[in-house]
């Protein structure tokens, strides 16, 4: 908990409250834009201090500031440790060849003209029943990202399949810890909130299925891919047992999952299970494996595609990502305690006179807070406390907020770089940016699915459809008590 400074003090009116976040944001586009710099960190840290300077002015000393942006951080610990297992688990899942073998069957089963559809397809799955959109993208994703490499598919059209199926299956997921973030800051029933989000969930997946289809379709397999296709699975099949052993930690990462099992002690045993399986096949000593988890994997398999694929992991791949995460992390909670967010996010509130208003700028508001904080979990519990009453007011059911604030809070989150999701993204499935090149950022725009969704319930908050009013939420409440009391009844008359 953050601590109360000695005296209430008032919220910042709009525009002091936006000093420190456009002055940060400029910050980002100069270094970004102008000097082709993609290094955010030190840029969120000089807007961690201006924030400061603000809370100082309106009357926070120093500790108020650094309790909030400490208390961020706390909060998003078990986040950036698995970050850290992640990037261990996959350096031994090289290792042992889970990996390889995903990559070696996906080239052998997996049509290249529908190769992306079904990236997005085998990730939703995934994410669906395990919870975790991370976990997906770290495994399941990786090895995609290897297949596409081999089908000569760019890089960023396969990290936008993975994204997008990935973040829908987190989204849908009873599993997922943002899904049941948004049903319990809005008050309302998890299994509830997710029936809600399929008039958004199903169109925006059919679309980007179909986009992916027609992509893929466009890009047939010519000589010098096919020749790509041969050298990979040649170095794979010489490198790396193809059998079931490899196979038996990814089953056990997905079996804890499914069983509700915390993710960071699932990891860390999906991590055990791969060096195990290391050690088994191919006799790797401890130092070995215990560099791989720090530094990554290495191999040299005479194949350099292959290699610069697999030659990754350990937790050094992930500092990147860990120290942006940090920084903007740190500026989202100094901005959260010296109230500038909620300043912002009242002012918009009150230009809310309609439902019509009202959803849109709750999808807004979730994609803003996602952009200047960098955590998808401030993104989806700031509006959703604020925005309640305001449901209430106008008579609308608080269900139509929880599906904004997952449309503007899950779905967006991978798709802004320094975010939490985006910088997890990039570092995992290495969507590097150097000299200046920034075409593998252009995964963002091609994750269809997780911007067409905030896009469709915007659709329907300016039309009306599939926006459920109070009295709906009564009349299903009655209907399932009734249900209930009819099967108890039929129950005591069997008995």
């Amino acid at each position: 908990m953050t601590k109360e400074p000695t005296a209430p003090i008032n919220m910042p009116n709009l525009w002091v409250a936006l000093i420190p976040i456009v002055l940060t944001i400029g910050l980002l586009a100069l270094q970004i834009f102008y000097y082709n710099d993609f290094t955010p960190h030190i840029a969120l840290a000089i807007g961690i201090a201006i924030t400061g300077l603000v809370g100082w002015t309106q009357g926070y000393r120093w500790k108020d500031i650094e309790s909030g942006a400490f208390h961020v951080l706390h909060v998003a610990m078990p986040s950036i440790a698995t970050l850290i297992l992640v990037g261990m688990l996959v350096s031994t899942w090289i290792a042992s060849g889970t990996v390889p073998l995903l990559i070696y069957y996906g080239l052998e089963l997996i049509d290249p003209v529908w190769f992306l559809a079904a990236s997005m397809l085998l990730c939703s799955v995934v994410s669906l029943s395990i919870g975790s959109s991370w976990t997906t993208v770290g495994t399941i994703g990786l090895a995609l990202v290897g297949i596409g490499t081999a089908f000569g598919i760019p890089l960023y059209w396969t990290a936008g399949a993975v994204v997008s199926g990935s973040f829908f299956g987190d989204k849908i997921s009873p599993l997922s810890d943002t899904t049941n973030l948004a049903a319990a800051v809005t008050e309302t029933n998890v299994f509830a909130h997710i029936r809600n989000m399929m008039p958004t969930t199903i169109p925006a997946m059919l679309i980007a299925f179909v986009i992916y289809l027609l992509v893929g379709g466009q890009s047939g397999v010519d000589a010098a891919q096919l020749e790509q296709i041969r050298l990979f699975k040649e170095g794979l099949g010489s490198h790396f047992d193809l059998g079931f052993l490899p196979l038996v930690p990814l089953l056990v990462v997905m079996a804890l999952a499914f069983l509700k099992i915390s993710p960071l002690p699932a990891l860390f045993t999906g991590f055990i299970l791969g060096g195990l399986v290391a050690f088994i096949n191919y006799d790797y000593n401890l130092n070995q494996l215990l560099t791989f988890a720090h530094s990554g994997f290495t191999i040299s398999s005479g194949t350099e595609a292959l290699d610069s694929l697999l030659n990754r992991g350990g937790v050094t791949s992930m500092t990147w990502v860990v120290t942006l995460m940090m920084f903007a992390l740190a500026f989202g909670g100094a901005l959260e305690r010296t109230r500038c967010l909620e300043s912002v996010v009242s002012s918009i509130m009150r230009l809310s006179k309609s439902f019509r208003g009202l959803q849109t700028n709750a999808i807004l508001t979730s994609v803003a807070t996602n952009a200047v904080s960098g955590d998808v979990y401030l993104s989806i519990a700031l509006p959703g406390r604020m925005y309640g009453p305001e449901y209430d007011r106008l008579g609308y059911s608080r269900l139509n907020l929880s599906r904004a604030i997952e449309e503007g809070g899950t779905l967006v989150s991978p798709l802004i770089p320094w975010n939490a999701g985006g910088a997890f993204v990039i570092g995992t499935l290495g969507l590097s940016v150097v000299s200046g090149d920034y075409s593998n950022l252009l995964y963002a725009p091609l994750a269809f699915a997780c911007w067409l969704s905030p896009l469709i319930g915007i659709l329907y908050a300016q039309t009306g459809w599939f926006s459920k009013r109070a009295e709906d939420d009564q009349a299903d409440a009655d209907s399932r008590h009734s249900a209930g009391n009819t099967l108890t009844t039929a129950a005591e008359e069997v008995a």
